[in-house]
């Protein structure tokens, strides 16, 4: 797999804007690990390999564990999870896949059990920061790092 297009080199000012908007949602008030995991969740959806292995490896630096990450692809069937974890999964998924179902009344309510209305933007501009990102990386075909010993 070959990269298509230096994104960054190509619009840098508009990339520069994209970089200031992701540092404010990171330093949103959210969690760090929640960010993580959400950002891990909707690249995961989108099969973006540069943003999974990206956000692991962040993840596992900031004190993850190995086996949390590995469940978040099927965080509806583990145990490993806060409510408000699965609250946030649940959203990033339906807003991922908007085009899908929407965001259903009852999924909205049950979100709100778990993050403020002011919460709930910072976690809805998280999920499309995400998204951006992916929509970015893969039809540019970035490519995540490859350990040498490893590679096939």
């Amino acid at each position: 797999m070959k990269q298509r297009l230096q994104f960054y080199a190509k619009a840098p000012a508009l990339m520069k804007a994209v970089t200031e908007l992701n540092t404010a949602v990171e330093e949103s008030g959210l969690e760090a690990s929640l960010i993580h995991l959400v950002k891990l969740r909707a690249s995961q959806i989108n099969g973006c390999s540069y943003c999974v292995d990206m956000h692991s490896r962040e993840a596992r630096r900031d004190g993850e564990t190995e086996q949390r990450l590995y469940l978040v692809a099927a965080w509806k069937e583990s145990p490993l999870f806060s409510e408000r974890e699965r609250a946030a999964f649940a959203w990033t998924e339906a807003v991922t896949n908007i085009s899908d179902n929407g965001v259903p009344d009852d999924l909205y309510a049950a979100t709100l059990e778990h993050f403020s209305e002011e919460e709930l933007v910072k976690l809805t501009v998280l999920v499309g920061m995400i998204n951006m990102w992916n929509r970015l990386a893969i039809p540019f075909r970035s490519v995540h790092p490859v350990e040498k010993a490893k590679a096939a």
